[in-house]
């Protein structure tokens, strides 16, 4: 009975082990959850969570685009490492939202520059401030107003400010060898926005910050965007940029009249889609909608 018993028990713990190998073998060939993709010439794209990331691949470093968050950072890193023993020469902010940010701290010590606009800087900082995480930030060193430039060995990257949008600190980085432009958060492709306020966003001076960027980028150039509603359509053209536009406009619109009709801002927050730009969706209409009002009253 013993030994019926022990054989028993030992087939379970044999089969559990087996079962748990099997597990950890299963788990070792499952696809990461991030995507690192190559896009034209030597930049490309990473997504996980958060914002999207740029990346540049130069023969005199690497160049990166936003961070994420501390924990989806190092998956960057790894990946860019993998194609070369290189420096990180430069992380560039687009803005200071910790989606894009928080993980600077996962470059310390590895990076030359972090490169940012000053008021980037300053809302950073305030933030931080406030949450008591000034430890666990990795501030810009480098700050520009109207734009900043670098130039590498084989590619021109310029950053641009033009003016107040989703916060009062954000740039768009053009490379301009492979003509792609990273947007950072001035672009929401079909996904509900975040207007930032505390943060000096202004809608009516987004819609301006919009065309300017269609008048000085040309119809070949690839825009990656900040967050998409779709999470695998992260890139796209000026097409993009104008119905994005459009959206910012039909929600300014759309707002004004409810107003000129007396509705009251909670009525006002019961709408569900935005008239003209009906392709916009996700979570977080309310806050576009809150946005518009404080704007068309204050």
């Amino acid at each position: 009975m013993k030994r019926r018993n022990f054989l028993t028990t030992s087939g379970l713990a044999l089969g559990l082990l087996t079962m748990n190998r099997q597990s950890s073998f299963a788990s070792l060939l499952q696809e990461p959850t991030y995507k690192f993709k190559a896009l034209r010439n030597n930049v490309g794209a990473f997504t996980e969570r958060g914002g999207t990331i740029g990346w540049l691949n130069s023969a005199d470093g690497f160049v990166v685009v936003d961070a994420q968050f501390p924990d989806t950072a190092p998956h960057v890193i790894s990946e860019l490492k993998k194609l070369g023993a290189k420096s990180f020469t430069h992380l560039i902010n687009t803005h200071h939202h910790g989606d894009h940010t928080a993980g600077n701290i996962a470059f310390k010590g590895i990076v030359g520059n972090v490169v940012a606009h000053n008021n980037s800087l300053i809302n950073q900082k305030a933030t931080a401030t406030a949450q008591g995480s000034e430890a666990q930030q990795l501030f810009p060193d480098t700050v520009f107003t109207d734009s900043w430039e670098l130039k590498t060995s084989d590619e021109l990257i310029k950053a641009h400010y033009f003016g107040p949008g989703h916060t009062n600190g954000d740039a768009m980085i053009h490379f301009q060898n492979a003509n792609i432009v990273h947007t950072g958060d001035l672009v929401f492709n079909r996904r509900f926005p975040f207007i930032d306020r505390s943060a000096g966003a202004n809608i009516k001076s987004w819609i301006t910050v919009l065309q300017k960027a269609m008048d000085q980028f040309d119809n070949d150039t690839l825009f990656v965007f900040g967050h998409s509603l779709d999470p695998e359509k992260y890139t796209g053209s000026k097409a993009d940029i104008k119905a994005f536009q459009n959206y910012l406009e039909s929600l300014l619109a759309m707002v004004e009249s409810k107003i000129k009709d007396g509705q009251s801002l909670e009525e006002i927050l019961k709408i569900q889609s935005v008239s003209g730009a009906q392709e916009w969706k996700g979570d977080g209409i309310q806050r576009s909608l809150q946005a518009a009002y404080e704007e068309l009253t204050s």
